[in-house]
This record gives C-alpha cells, sequence and structure tokens, in this order.
C-alpha cells in the first residue's frame, strides 16, 4: 500500500472517530508501527493530525466532504462574483487559460466572454458550458466528481499535454500549514498538473477558506503566484499570505449586503 494510500485511510478513521491508536492502524494496514509512526508523524506536518501518545489525534479544522456543486454555488456567491472581476481583470486579450473546477472559477468563466481571442482549457463541465460558444473551449477528459470536476489519469495526461499562461485555480482550503487543499486525492493531483501547465498560478480562495484543511495537499501556498481573496481576511491572515505569497489582492466586500 502506497503512502498516499495510508494517509487516507489514517484520515478517514479520524473523521470516524477523535482518535487512534498506533497498534490498531499497524495491523489494519499490514505494516509496522515504525511507518505508522511515521505516517502520523507526516500527516501532523500537514496539519491532518495530532501526535498523542499511542496513536493520533483528530484536529478541529478538518474538512473532508466534498459537496457537490449546486450546494457550494450559493455559499457567498457576492463574494465569489467580486473576486471573480479581479481574476477577470489579469487576462489580456489573446491569452491561454485553464480554469479548474470550482465555483468561483466558475463566476469567473462567465466573465470570459467579454474578452477577446482567449483559449481556455478546463477540467469542469461547468466551466466550459459558462465559456459557451464565444470562447474556444478545450475540456480534458476524466472521472466526473461531485463538485463537477473532471479528474485522474486521463485529465492529467491531458494536462501534461499543455501549456498556458495562467491557470485560475479553485480550492477547498488554504492553510499555513496545509497549503492549498481538497478533498479529493485525485482532483489534488489534477490541480498540481494544472498548475505544472502554467507560466503563473492564480489561486481564488474567499476568505472563509483561510485555515480550512481537506484531505489532499495541491501544493504549498508559495507554489502560488497571486491569491485573489476578499477583504473578510484577518490581520494575522493577511501578514500570513504576504508573506507566503508574492501577489496578494483583496476584492473590496465592504459594500456587500448594503442597501444604502
Amino acid at each position: 500500500m502506497l503512502a498516499a494510500e495510508r494517509h487516507a485511510r489514517i484520515v478517514a478513521e479520524l473523521e470516524k472517530r477523535e482518535a487512534v491508536r498506533v497498534a490498531e492502524l499497524a495491523s489494519s494496514l499490514s505494516v509496522s508501527e515504525m511507518t505508522i509512526r511515521r505516517d502520523i508523524e507526516q500527516l501532523e506536518n500537514l496539519g491532518l493530525a495530532r501526535r498523542v501518545h499511542g496513536g493520533a489525534a483528530r484536529v478541529v479544522d478538518f474538512a473532508f466532504a466534498e459537496p457537490g456543486f449546486e450546494v457550494k454555488f450559493g455559499h457567498h456567491a457576492d463574494t465569489k462574483s467580486a473576486i471573480a472581476r479581479e481574476a477577470a481583470a489579469l487576462v489580456r486579450p489573446g491569452s491561454t487559460l485553464f480554469v479548474t473546477a470550482g465555483t468561483t472559477t466558475f463566476a469567473l468563466a462567465k466573465l470570459l466572454p467579454t474578452i477577446p481571442d482567449l483559449t481556455v482549457a478546463t477540467n469542469s463541465i461547468k466551466v466550459a458550458e459558462a465559456l459557451g460558444h464565444s470562447v474556444r473551449t478545450i475540456l480534458t477528459g476524466g472521472e466526473r466528481t461531485p463538485s463537477e470536476a473532471l479528474v485522474g489519469p486521463l485529465a492529467t495526461a491531458s494536462l501534461a499535454q499543455l501549456h498556458v499562461e495562467l491557470c485560475f485555480m479553485g480550492v477547498h482550503g488554504l492553510h499555513p500549514r496545509g497549503g492549498l487543499t481538497t478533498p479529493n486525492l485525485l482532483e489534488a493531483e489534477t490541480n498540481r498538473a494544472a498548475a505544472d501547465a502554467a507560466a503563473r498560478l492564480i489561486v481564488l480562495a474567499d476568505s472563509t477558506k483561510y485555515g480550512l484543511l481537506s484531505l489532499a495537499q495541491i501544493a504549498p501556498l508559495e507554489r502560488a503566484d497571486t491569491l485573489i481573496s476578499d477583504t473578510g481576511l484577518s490581520d494575522v491572515a493577511r501578514r500570513e499570505l504576504d508573506d507566503r505569497i508574492p501577489h496578494v489582492i483583496l476584492a473590496d466586500t465592504s459594500t456587500i449586503g448594503s442597501h444604502a
């Protein structure tokens, strides 16, 4: 069993109960207790588990569920639209882009048809639909997820053939230790391939994503060239992100919800 598979099994156990014992994990996964201790140490370094005497305990800020697209779409919709407008302002006519799956990237995709001569590759069914017929669109193959992403070996193989100027990436979590994360192991792999295919990685994540951890790391925070978030970030979060990411853009959400 690969280390990534063991890590997923350990984290899955911690979703079910507060703590697990080293001896129990070693027996169920058919590996040595030393191997399990190393696994737990690695998960702790990622912020996905906490080492305790004799085993591992759950951390409090897990976010492993993968909600469907329609569930996520209504959450913080105005904020996502504000972030999308900031992202669209970075796109020049004639650019080549990759846009990953996600509700904030979907909001961006709806703005892209107004920019001339774009070529947009995506692994998102929803993004492809939003682009319509006025944008040259390349859709990867792959296995469909609850969030309407196409992931897995077919998607990753498609990305290995591409070179784009900008990759706009949505993430499930944005964590100082865990980095950019997603609850889907295959989506993490596909998104890493998307980042590798781009000259510049631009992450779109509203302020509620900060401090949130999901199962699989896409990349460390430092991998992002630009982060577009919103003014809901705390001062502590802003300092942390400014230290780790070269360019941080905050969409102004101060008037959202105002009736003035």
